[in-house]
Formats: structure tokens, sequence, C-alpha cells
């Protein structure tokens, strides 16, 4: 098997609700997201042929689902209070709200299903909380 990976990295912050521990305040990450996608057989297209896929397309495809988290605070939807969201909102925040608790490991499985989306054969991918600390998501 043919196997490609790249990386994209973002800045934001982050908290988990109903933890007992220092994760329960809000804090910030240099998340950094590698993906890799690979298949049996390379493409035999005029473009593409040879590869498995467009390095330059897989990475602007990364690029482009990483610069939606970037600089922001990422909650899971019903997490704060709606005073304080109001409050947030008023302050010019921006907040993106997911529907699971914001954890390296649940948003490895964001990333994987997100690219998985955009056409590719996902093999696994990998989310860093910092240098040492990564989740890895892969099917099966």
């Amino acid at each position: 098997m043919y196997k490609l990976k790249t990386k994209s990295s973002f800045d934001s912050a982050h908290f988990l609700a109903g933890y007992n521990g220092k994760c329960k305040n809000i804090h910030g990450h240099r998340w950094t997201v590698e993906v890799e996608t690979g298949d049996e057989c390379l493409s035999d297209s005029k473009q593409n042929r040879g590869m498995v896929v467009d390095f330059s397309e897989l990475k602007n495809d990364l690029k482009a689902i990483t610069k939606e988290l970037d600089h922001c605070l990422i909650i899971e939807k019903g997490s704060l209070k709606s005073k304080t969201m109001e409050a947030l909102i008023e302050e010019d925040f921006r907040i993106v709200e997911l529907p699971f608790r914001p954890t390296a490991e649940n948003l490895s499985k964001y990333f994987f299903d997100e690219m998985k989306k955009k056409g590719y054969k996902m093999t696994l991918v990998s989310v860093y909380e910092t240098p040492n600390n990564v989740a890895t998501y892969t099917e099966g």
C-alpha cells in the first residue's frame, strides 16, 4: 500500500466541561494535525499519474479545515451557560461549537471524517495537543 502524510497546525483554546482537573479551565494549544491517506494503486490519470493524490491538494484541503478552528474558542455545544455565550458573542469572540467534547481523541476522528468527506481514502489521523501528547484515530 502507498501512503502519504501531511501536517497542518492551528492555535485555539478549549476546556473540558465536567472534567475534574486543570483542563476544566480555558487553556490553549498549538494543535498539529497529521493526516495519512493511501491506496493500493497509483493513479494513471494524466495530471496525477504515478501519485496516490496530489500532495498540494491534500495539504490545501487539510489547511482549509484547520483554518476553521484557528484562533477561536472550541467548545462542546451546550457546555456554557447562555449568559456566558451571550457575553462572549457580545465581546466578538470567535466560538466554534462542536457536538462533542473537544478532546484530542474526538478531534482526531473529526479530522478523519472531514477529510473522508473530501474524498480521501483515509488511513489515520493524529492530533497533537503538545509535541509529546498525541491521539490517533483509524477505522477498523
